[in-house]
């Protein structure tokens, strides 16, 4: 049996944009940044340099499982220390990638316990599409043939139209989650939390940590013994605790290095 799994949500969790770096102090008092992910050329997610070398260490002592709403391809954009982490969970727990190459076996699972209890993909297509949406709803996206996630004008979203989609959504087998300008709507079946079980059982893992940031993540905070989250996000703004669960002092970029720390602490307390 092995020791610990360490899954974590990436994106304003452990990598930020420049947007979310949420730095507060004098531009001389900045922690230092390193580059996580370059996208057409240039630079769009960072972590802090303490928060890279405290991953390193984690690394050494635990299975390092990334956990995303991210493609495969998006994915792949992330730049982790050689060597890159041996699983990783993406698609929001659409995929399993064991060495860089998708458990198809497992997918095919999912796909049919997906067909057997959520509408299909193209019926939530059709109802974020709807005309009357279009002033708000800028773009939609399908990821993997599995979710949708739509690019929304955040400011002119209407909360009572975002209500009425998660209900509707319910009714049809499918979860929404609102994430800056994101918008996403995944079936029910496919949660990182479920991922995370099945790899936790593959390795046998005795410990799972988990940090997260967003409604979609809290299967995953579900699926740990301890867990962590940011001061920030859509946890924060629901409030979301439970018993597993610590929250940062910090947020921004800073409560990822904060989260990083608060594991390595743990792993040393468990002997890791």
């Amino acid at each position: 049996m092995m020791g610990a799994i360490v899954a974590s949500d990436l994106d304003r969790t452990l990598v930020y944009s420049a947007r979310a770096l949420a730095l507060d102090t004098p531009d001389e008092l900045a922690p230092a940044l390193v580059v996580s992910e370059v996208y057409q050329g240039a630079p769009l997610s960072f972590m802090t340099r303490e928060a890279e070398r405290l991953l390193d260490g984690i690394r050494t002592r635990a299975e390092f499982v990334p956990v995303t709403t991210r493609t495969p391809a998006q994915y792949a954009r992330i730049a982790f220390p050689a060597p890159r982490p041996r699983y990783a969970i993406v698609s929001n727990g659409g995929t399993i990638l064991v060495d860089g190459r998708p458990d198809e076996d497992r997918a095919a699972r999912l796909r049919a316990d997906v067909a057997a209890s959520s509408a299909p993909l193209d019926e939530i297509d059709a109802v974020l599409r709807d005309p009357a949406n279009a002033g708000w709803v800028l773009r939609v996206h399908e990821a993997d043939g599995l979710f949708l996630y739509a690019i929304v004008d955040r400011e002119a979203v209407p909360t009572d139209w975002l209500v009425e989609l998660g209900e509707r959504c319910h009714a049809l087998g499918w979860t929404i989650s609102l994430q800056g300008r994101k918008l996403y709507c995944v079936p029910e079946p496919v949660t990182k939390g479920r991922a995370v079980d099945e790899l936790r059982e593959r390795l046998g893992a005795s410990l799972v940590f988990a940090a997260g940031d967003s409604l979609l993540d809290r299967s995953l905070i579900e699926a740990a013994e301890i867990a962590y989250r940011p001061a920030h996000g859509e946890l924060e703004d629901a409030g979301y605790g439970a018993s597993n669960l610590t929250v940062t002092d910090t947020r921004g970029v800073l409560a990822g290095e904060e989260i990083l720390r608060r594991i390595s602490e743990a792993l040393t307390s468990s002997g890791a």
